[in-house]
């Protein structure tokens, strides 16, 4: 019997795959702290406590959170696509809610290029990046920044939080401000991110 080994064959192969790592992660046992306490509502909305706050998420109904002492499962109903998809992802979502009730997030921006600047007044970022103007970025109650000024370092703004989704979003936020362009690597990177430089037209003359 001649097998199917050709371009479709893979991508399905490539697909399942995928599905038995998502599968894999949503049967990871979560193990709460001491000091961090998770409840689920009849709603299926899971509360984490911790020393750093309080996380709330809804979790999709066809999912079942279970505690049992400090172990934390979640369990899916059936091994169709979603449930599969949504497995991975519940859990992952979890665990994430107990890593930052008990640890936080953080992360951390440079801004390269002369001139630019950044300063911290109550939840305001202000940021100077070349423009004729300087950008005022809000920050949610729930992220905390600092910036930090260092004679021949560039200037790095730190981002904190316990919700990691927020945090990423605040983060990719400022970095949109001035994104790192490829030829001088002027702009806000994230700290030990490698910007792909270009040569430029001068190079091959």
């Amino acid at each position: 019997m001649e097998l199917n080994t050709g371009p479709g064959y893979l991508k399905h192969s490539i697909t399942f795959l995928n599905f038995l790592n998502m599968s894999r992660i949503g049967k990871k046992v979560i193990t709460l702290p001491a000091n961090v306490t998770l409840t689920v509502s009849p709603s299926n909305e899971v509360t984490v406590k911790g020393p750093k706050g309080e996380l709330k998420q809804q979790i999709d109904r066809d999912l079942k959170v279970e505690i049992e002492g400090t172990e934390v499962t979640i369990t899916r109903p059936t091994d169709q696509i979603r449930h599969r998809a949504l497995h991975g992802l519940t859990r992952s979502l979890v665990n994430n809610m107990v890593v930052g009730v008990t640890d936080g997030y953080e992360l951390k921006l440079e801004l390269v290029g002369v001139g630019y600047r950044a300063a911290v007044t109550g939840q305001q970022l202000d940021l100077a990046l070349g423009y004729s103007h300087n950008i005022i970025i809000e920050m949610p109650k729930e992220v905390t920044a600092t910036a930090v000024m260092e004679k021949g370092k560039p200037p790095l703004v730190t981002l904190t939080s316990i919700d990691k989704q927020l945090v990423g979003q605040v983060a990719a936020k400022v970095r949109s401000m001035r994104k790192p362009e490829p030829y001088k690597g002027k702009g806000v990177r994230f700290q030990g991110e490698v910007i792909r430089r270009k040569a430029g037209k001068t190079a091959g003359k």
